[in-house]
């Protein structure tokens, strides 16, 4: 009831989902830096103020139940985000208090731009900026994007593939999904 629903839910019966992911642990680095960082700060202040400043102490410990609430929000935040592509839309969703979900039709993409840094490479995760037709759109540039290489191609391929081919694979995949959830009779 509280949880925020998984990202699946929100598709269609007719949508085929092809890729699934979320953002790269990396968009995490300097938030883990900045927390460690805080914290490392606060236990070095802790050791050097004499125990008859108990008051200071304290408020300086609450800071630091701050910098780890704070940092637990972020990785939850981070844990919910998913990215989905679809054969019919690409969408993220985010939130875990108000959850929101963006979309952008895949009919809308006309053109795919994707950047790899060194730590990008280092790392395995890339940018990629999708962009429509004449409009910004609000997915319309993805960091931290994990298998860029794979959610590019994808994506390529569903925008500018054979549709024949892809209506084919689709339907296969529909039957298979259709022949799993009828009971079985005799």
């Amino acid at each position: 009831m509280f949880a925020p629903r998984d990202s699946d839910e929100y598709l269609l019966d007719s949508e085929r989902r092809v890729i699934r992911v979320r953002l790269h642990w990396a968009c995490l680095a300097w938030d883990i830096f900045e927390a460690i960082a805080l914290l490392a700060v606060a236990v070095m202040i802790s050791y050097l103020l004499p125990p008859s400043m108990w008051l200071l102490q304290n408020i300086l410990w609450y800071a630091a139940l701050f910098v780890v609430l704070r940092f637990t929000y972020l990785v939850l935040s981070w844990w919910v985000e998913r990215i989905v592509v679809t054969d019919k839309r690409v969408m993220m969703t985010t939130g875990i208090i108000t959850t929101k979900v963006l979309m952008m039709p895949i009919t809308k993409v006309t053109d795919l731009t994707y950047k790899r840094t060194l730590a990008g490479r280092l790392l395995g995760y890339g940018t990629m900026v999708v962009e429509s037709a004449g409009q910004i759109q609000a997915l319309n540039n993805i960091d931290y994007l994990p298998k860029a290489e794979q959610v590019y191609d994808a994506i390529s391929e569903l925008v500018f593939g054979n549709k024949e081919e892809q209506a084919a694979r689709f339907s296969m995949i529909r039957a298979q999904r259709l022949a799993r959830r009828k009971p079985m009779v005799g």
